[in-house]
């Protein structure tokens, strides 16, 4: 029977086009047989809806019998009518995905084979083309919803053990990708396998292709080689299977935290640390309200005074990163070693590489020397030194030294700069554990306390202070001189002493008493002076002289007459409160005798 239906088929093949029946009434054209539909119809969305009810067609006067006509010469068959045959519709089959497709399903209406020349005729689809095949082609799932379209294309006839080739060609419709797509050709029994491109795997009588995916409206081609080794004909079926790809996609998101810190190495103790943090999300995906926290370490403080840095990052993207600088300040020297935390509230966190600060500060001291005591006129001189003992340098040190008053010619070591009332010594830095040293010197013009303060200042470092005190006072120096007024004198005459104390030292002297002695060649005549004085034998003695202030004079005078002929010698002894022992003066004088003869 099934040879028979193919027969008809072909025969219909043949005589279809252009045709018309002599025999047919009225002369209507003969309907070619319309095969009823192998599957039920669907809607766009692939889901089974109920298939129209098969229209009725008019009642129409049997035709007479057809007139035998004699074969022709080509071998073919001649034309024979065939009724349309009513079929009822088949059980809707599963269209669940994965999808299969078969060549025995409903022809495609709506898409024609891609061979020229050929036409649907039936439930097998079969088309001649002009070289004398015929294609197949199948559009499933159905004919105005196609999604994958199969086209096959194979010579009409072989001959018996002569190679030949076909091709199965598949086609994407859709305008999305298609995977897992498994072509599958059932060969018949009388065909040898000679190969196919692409290779297939080979199981039993059936040839098998995996495609893993197929783009929209692409296409692939199999082109599959063998012999004919028996006289049955070849009966080879095609099925294949796909997948419809509709991802839900779920993005994996990972986010990570990284956290840099940096602080300076070194810094000085009035100086800010100034400490900066980065926070960078690695990963993917966002992380949320992250927050960057460091607890200090003690003797470490923000400047309004907190122990605990707290930082808001917010939302930190894939990539994105956000930085922070923050000012602290060292209530003391030392070493401060810390590290920082950032944490995010999707769950990571990140712990900075620890940061070292060594926080230094220089201090300075200053001394300044100088003589306890010294006499009113001379000048005094001081040293300054200022050393450095703390561990940081000293910037910009500079030392001050306030000149007192009632000094004069003051003089410095060099560098020194005049400023008012001080001089100024720019000593540049000064490195832990070391000093240096200026020096000045000044003349007190009076009696009294010498106050010299020295001040040192330097950058981070407490300013220092020294102060030298020298008490300035004057010293008496009286210095007494004696001269005759007349000499020679002659013997009756007199001649005067003139005694002059001076006081060449720097302060008053007090109690200065003169005492004068007489030659027994001279004889007291009367005295006067700066006080009074009284004769005792040959000793003259003056009250004495309470106070004489340095660089005054004090003047007496002693007269004498000559009494005898010779060298004789006035002598005067000074004391005084200033002086420890007695200062003599003497002073010579001649007297001579003047004789009648002039001798």
């Amino acid at each position: 029977m099934k040879k028979v239906c193919v027969i008809l088929l072909l025969v219909s093949l043949m005589l279809l086009p252009g045709c018309k029946s002599a025999d047919s009434p009225q002369g209507e054209p003969i309907e070619p047989a319309v095969a009823a539909p192998s599957r039920s119809l669907w809607d766009k969305d692939l889901r089974p809806v109920a298939a129209p009810a098969p229209s009725r067609a008019k009642p129409r006067a049997k035709p007479a019998p057809a007139k035998t006509q004699p074969q022709r010469e080509t071998g073919r068959v001649a034309r024979t009518e065939i009724e349309p045959v009513k079929q009822s519709v088949p059980v809707q089959p599963d269209l669940s995905i994965p999808t299969t497709g078969e060549f025995e399903s409903v022809p495609s209406e709506s898409r024609r084979p891609t061979f020229e020349k050929t036409r649907p005729i039936g439930p097998g689809l079969v088309a001649v083309g002009e070289m004398g095949g015929h294609g197949l082609s199948i559009v499933y799932p159905r004919p105005d919803y196609g999604i994958i379209q199969v086209d096959k294309a194979m010579p009409e006839e072989v001959r018996l053990n002569t190679p030949f080739a076909y091709v199965i060609k598949v086609t994407n419709l859709t305008d999305t990708m298609l995977t897992q797509i498994t072509i599958t050709e059932t060969l018949s029994k009388e065909f040898q396998l000679k190969g196919s491109e692409p290779a297939g795997l080979v199981d039993g009588n059936k040839l098998i292709w995996e495609i893993d995916s197929l783009g929209p409206k692409a296409s692939k081609s199999i082109k599959i080689s063998g012999i004919a080794t028996g006289s049955k004909q070849l009966e080879h079926s095609t099925s294949i299977t796909h997948m419809i790809r509709d991802t839900a996609v779920v993005k994996i998101v990972e986010p990570a935290l990284q956290l840099k810190k940096t602080a300076p190495a070194e810094a000085l103790l009035c100086e800010p640390i100034q400490v900066e943090f980065i926070v960078t999300n690695t990963g993917t995906g966002a992380a949320q309200n992250v927050q960057i926290i460091d607890t200090l370490p003690a003797g470490l403080q923000t400047v309004d005074g907190k122990g605990k840095i707290t930082l808001d990052a917010g939302t930190l993207g894939a990539g994105e990163s956000r930085r922070f600088a923050v000012k602290l300040r060292a209530t003391k020297t030392g070493v401060y070693v810390d590290k920082a935390v950032a944490m995010s509230a999707s769950g990571p966190q990140a712990e900075s590489e620890a940061t070292t600060t060594t926080v230094r500060q220089p201090i300075l001291t200053i001394t300044k020397s100088g003589p306890k005591r010294q006499y009113l006129g001379r000048s005094v001189a001081y040293e300054i030194t200022v050393l450095n003992k703390g561990d940081g340098p000293a910037q910009n040190t500079i030392v001050e030294d306030i000149i007192p008053p009632g000094v004069t010619s003051v003089e410095a070591t060099a560098g020194a700069q005049f400023s008012t009332s001080k001089l100024v010594w720019e000593l540049g830095t000064l490195e832990p554990n070391t000093s240096k040293k200026v020096r000045i010197s000044y003349t007190p013009i009076r009696e009294g306390e010498v106050m010299a303060t020295a001040t040192a200042s330097a950058y981070c470092a407490e300013p220092v202070s020294d102060s030298a005190k020298t008490s300035v006072s004057g010293i008496a120096a009286p210095h007494v001189e004696v001269d005759d007024m007349e000499d020679p004198v002659e013997i009756g005459s007199t001649t005067t002493y003139v005694v002059t104390v001076t006081n060449e030292g720097s302060a008053a002297d007090g109690n200065i008493r003169i005492v004068c002695t007489l030659d027994d060649k001279l004889q007291y005549v009367s005295s006067a002076g700066a006080t009074a004085g009284s004769i005792m034998g040959k000793t003259v003695s003056f009250a004495p002289l309470h106070g004489l202030e340095a660089k005054a004079k004090a003047t007496w005078r002693v007269i004498v007459r000559g009494a005898q002929a010779g060298d004789v010698r006035f002598k005067v002894a000074m004391q005084s409160d200033g002086l420890a022992m007695p200062v003599e003066e003497t002073e010579a004088t001649h007297v001579y005798q003047q004789y009648s003869n002039g001798d």
